[in-house]
């Protein structure tokens, strides 16, 4: 998965945080608008990176620049 500038912070923030953060603790922490902020968690969420509960985001422990594991040829 390709990360840009914003989702890079929004990772690293969360990493070095080691605990649960809103959206707007995230915005505050990265000082990037609440709507890019929002695009990364959206992006890190459809990739299994992020977890959220009770609208707190917090990593999965899945890495966001390991290649997804391509999917088998169908044998014939």
């Amino acid at each position: 998965m390709k990360l840009n500038i914003v989702d890079e912070k929004v990772f690293k923030t969360l990493k070095e945080e080691g605990k649960e953060l809103t959206l707007q603790e995230l915005t505050d922490k990265t000082g990037e608008p609440c709507k890019k902020v929002f695009k990364s968690l959206k992006k890190f969420f459809e990739h299994e990176i992020i977890e959220t509960k009770a609208r707190k985001y917090s990593l999965t422990g899945k890495d966001p620049a390991a290649k997804e594991d391509p999917k088998p040829a169908s044998e014939e």
